[in-house]
């Protein structure tokens, strides 16, 4: 049996995964630009329903995906005489998985987790200062600009990446040298944060740091 037209169709079903993928990153970039420019709480709320619209999708593609995988493999290991209505299979399989959908897999969507991660900070760095500034306007700045320092490179960053299990910011490129260079040693990467207990830093726990590059730039354009 030939499955050429259906991995076809799997390849363009994927494709249509990286169109979702990239939705969610305009829609967090929108909602960042919304923070920055101190719009409605309202709209920012909005494009945590898209967010979360977008995370259905991906979940619904996703299981159809794993649904027709799963059918295909089941034939070529039974090889039955006679084919299957392989359709009608893969949507048993398909409603299956739909039917334990649950919330809280939406929440867990990776990119709805970053989306909600760099809110936060964006929220943050841009309204979390006031009290402190009522108290000291050059302390609420210093401690503001610290946050702007590698702790590898001890300058200014540039590309922050955000690590997602200590919460700490370095520079890509210093933080990436680092885990290589560490690895060549066998050896774990202790997050370089002063204080920060955190022993094992990964590349794949590294995600763009949006927020705090936005403020970085904010501030040297003053």
């Amino acid at each position: 049996i030939s499955f050429n037209a259906i991995d076809s169709a799997l390849a363009s079903l994927k494709n249509c995964q990286s169109y979702i993928n990239s939705g969610m990153d305009v829609a967090t970039q929108v909602a960042l630009d919304l923070v920055e420019s101190f719009n409605d709480e309202e709209d920012v709320n909005n494009m945590e329903e898209v967010m979360l619209e977008y995370a259905t999708m991906d979940r619904e593609l996703n299981h159809y995906i794993k649904a027709v995988e799963e059918t295909i493999n089941q034939v070529k290991r039974e090889k039955p005489e006679n084919l299957p209505d392989l359709e009608n299979l893969a949507q048993e399989k398909f409603l299956e998985m739909e039917s334990k959908n649950s919330d809280s897999d939406l929440q867990r969507n990776e990119k709805y987790m970053y989306f909600k991660d760099q809110l936060k900070e964006m929220k943050k760095q841009y309204h979390g200062n006031d009290t402190i500034e009522e108290i000291d306007e050059d302390i609420a700045v210093t401690r503001s600009q610290m946050n702007f320092i590698c702790p590898i490179t001890q300058m200014t960053m540039k590309r922050p990446v955000r690590n997602k299990v200590c919460g700490h910011s370095y520079e890509e490129d210093a933080i990436l040298e680092m885990i290589q260079t560490q690895k060549q040693k066998k050896k774990n990467v202790r997050c370089p944060k002063m204080g920060c207990s955190h022993v094992d830093v990964k590349g794949s726990d590294l995600v763009p740091d949006e927020a705090l590059k936005r403020v970085i730039d904010s501030q040297n354009k003053q």
